[in-house]
């Protein structure tokens, strides 16, 4: 009395790829299946990484981790485009169309070519590591913080991140605080007054850049960081040294530091520093 007929769905008529819906829910697996795929693969890779490369700072081993995981999501994405009904004439059209594979490298694809053989070059030249302190000739300085097959990563002072094109890193002037030494230097300059007991000075920067915390404690020492006159400016003497601390403290932390420090001495010792003024002569 109270039956009701429901009709017959043949479910598996939905990935029939000969439907249109058929064709969208076979790309969406295909999918599923490469994405699943090359996180497995990404986390076996990184594990692989981690056990074997410890020198996590090397940039050619960076640039390299980058560019294989570059390629792994690549040949995922590509997997899916041959393999999946929907989208097999537009992968035939792309990748073996040589008509159109040669505008788009000509391109569209040019500017990603040339970041890519500039970070090969960067990667293999090495002039510069991640964690080095570098300053370009367009006035951009901070620390490398990464490198990827298209761009170098610098942190500046106020932690903002700088996205630099390989390419204009490998055709600038690089200047690299932290070339070939673990421990980094800056070259510090005081004046004082004319008349001031020079002696006493540069024993008052001496000793502020001896007791530093930021200073590297291995230099520190009867000869740590002599202290030079160096020149007669127009109004006062000058004074110099260069101060030696760990690559992992910012050079402005470090001048700030000592800055703060030579300042509290000078004032306590009576050392003048000279500042530019002007005489005014009224006449009638």
């Amino acid at each position: 009395m109270f039956e009701r007929e429901f009709p017959d769905y043949d479910f598996g008529s939905l990935l029939d790829t000969t439907t249109v819906l058929g064709q969208v829910l076979e790309f969406l697996i295909y999918a599923a299946i490469a994405a699943v795929t090359m996180t497995i693969v990404l986390a076996v890779y990184n594990r692989f990484v981690k056990k074997k490369l410890k020198d996590k700072k090397n940039i050619q081993i960076r640039f390299t981790q980058n560019i294989i995981r570059t390629i792994i999501v690549l040949a995922g994405i590509i997997w899916v485009l041959v393999s999946s009904t929907a989208t097999t004439e537009i992968g035939k059209v792309l990748f073996q169309g040589t008509a159109i594979i040669g505008a788009v490298a000509g391109l569209a694809a040019q500017p990603v070519l040339g970041d890519l053989f500039s970070g090969i070059a960067i990667s293999f030249n090495k002039p510069f590591e991640i964690g080095d302190r570098i300053e370009l000739d367009c006035g951009i300085r901070g620390i490398v913080m990464d490198i990827t097959p298209r761009h170098v990563i610098i942190r500046t002072i106020d932690t903002i991140d700088v996205i630099v094109p390989n390419s204009k890193i490998n055709s600038s002037l690089i200047t690299n605080m932290s070339h070939n030494t673990k421990i980094r230097s800056v070259h510090m300059k005081f004046n004082i007054a004319y008349g001031t007991d020079v002696e006493k000075a540069m024993n008052a920067v001496k000793y502020a850049v001896m007791n530093s915390e930021l200073t590297v404690p291995a230099w520190k020492g009867e000869n740590y960081g002599p202290v030079y006159f160096i020149s007669y400016a127009d109004s006062s003497l000058v004074l110099a040294t260069t101060v030696y601390y760990q690559p992992t403290v910012s050079t402005e932390t470090v001048m700030s530091d000592i800055n703060m420090r030579v300042n509290d001495i000078f004032a306590k010792e009576g050392i003048e520093i000279p500042f530019n003024y002007v005489n005014v002569v009224m006449k009638e």
